[in-house]
């Protein structure tokens, strides 16, 4: 199951502003929390730790899990150890995300604390976590986060970040990635200036794009924001990402009419079919409110013809100035082609323009790399 989290730093911002980010996330549907806990002031550990201890107590209340950045650094000037975890386990916290080890054995130790608590490792590398489940590591407890990059240009590959999170599911190990607010004046552990997502390419997109594409991967659980605070528009935004489709947004094409656009948004999802066309995405099942009524026989289906009289199964063709159709191009095929009449395309690879299809739509340059994403049978949808 997907979850969407955000990230605090509580001890770089006033308690009152944290907490009320905290409120207004939660009500969104945010339920984890990433936060750093490498920066404990030695000479004012137990001040730090009880202010840690009430903002758990708070994110907790609100129904957030809590993963905090840690290192064996921490561990000595808290008073743990691979064996106890008990000092973690009284501050409440849920997962500790590794920044270090304490080699095979003593990594092995925390992924069997008795507190329950999860030991997340980072995903953008190979940290040996194969080798800890193979010497006695529990799985059950051992989760994967990403990191995240605050120079431009540092960020991963996507290549390579796809590569790890296969990685991690062939394990069936739990995965996070993050996205970057692109909100002013945001902070991470240290002062940020250009955002903190996981993914390079993913840098100044808008954060549900982003979004998008780490979940089109199929192979990415929960999405993080890096950074504080991300905006209002943004987190509402964010928090409408589709989990269970991918998700195109498009300008709609001049001349686009109302029975068009009511197979393009009203008719979802759609789904490529199975015999896969490499020159387009075929959704074909529009094709059954241009047919008679009296043919179909899926409940669900009459229920999408609703409002589609028995003598409106005409497309007609309306021109465009467009003579090949290009990579985005979403169509309709009219009556040109009557026994296609109705199925929604989604040109791949340049086609001519026939006078067979209607132009009803273009999808945006940001979300062109999506359709990549979009599989035979795979489900999409369209955001105007």
């Amino acid at each position: 199951m997907h979850k969407l989290g955000i990230s605090v730093y509580p001890d770089k911002s006033p308690k009152e502003e944290v907490y009320a980010y905290l409120e207004k996330a939660a009500k969104l549907g945010y339920s984890r929390i990433f936060t750093c806990f490498l920066s404990i002031p030695e000479d004012k550990r137990e001040s730090y730790i009880g202010e840690f201890k009430e903002f758990m107590d708070k994110a907790h209340e609100l129904g957030f899990e809590v993963a905090a950045d840690t290192n064996p650094a921490v561990f000595d000037i808290i008073g743990a150890s691979p064996s106890n975890m008990k000092p973690f386990a009284d501050l409440g916290l849920d997962i500790i995300r590794m920044d270090g080890n304490f080699g095979t054995q003593g990594d092995i130790l925390l992924t069997r604390n008795p507190y329950g608590i999860k030991i997340e490792f980072n995903a953008s590398m190979d940290m040996g976590v194969e080798l800890l489940i193979n010497n006695g590591g529990n799985k059950d407890q051992i989760i994967m986060c990403h990191n995240f990059f605050p120079e431009r240009y540092t960020g991963l590959d996507f290549d390579l970040f796809m590569d790890y999170n296969r990685y991690w599911k062939d394990l069936n190990l739990h995965t996070a990635a993050f996205v970057s607010s692109n909100n002013d004046h945001t902070i991470g552990p240290w002062e940020v200036f250009c955002g903190l997502p996981t993914v390079e390419i993913m840098r100044g997109l808008p954060i549900e794009v982003q979004a998008r594409y780490l979940l089109a991967t199929g192979d990415v659980d929960d999405i993080l924001i890096g950074n504080y605070p991300a905006s209002d528009e943004e987190l509402e935004a964010l928090a409408k990402v589709n989990f269970q489709a991918i998700e195109l947004r498009v300008n709609e094409a001049e001349g686009i009419t109302d029975k068009e656009r009511g197979v393009m948004y009203d008719f979802a999802p759609h789904w490529d079919r199975y015999d896969h066309s490499s020159f387009m995405l075929r959704s074909s099942a529009p094709r059954v409110m241009f047919k008679d009524k009296e043919s179909v026989q899926d409940p669900a289906l009459m229920d999408k013809m609703k409002g589609f009289e028995d003598d409106d199964h005409s497309i007609p063709h309306h021109d465009t100035d467009k003579k090949v159709f290009t990579r985005g191009d979403v169509l309709i095929v009219n009556d040109n082609l009557k026994h296609y009449r109705g199925e929604l395309e989604v040109v791949l690879t340049e086609i001519p323009n026939d006078g067979e299809r209607n132009l009803i739509a273009t999808i945006k340059e940001e979300d062109l790399g999506l359709l990549e994403f979009v599989k035979p049978g795979h489900h999409f949808k369209f955001i105007k």
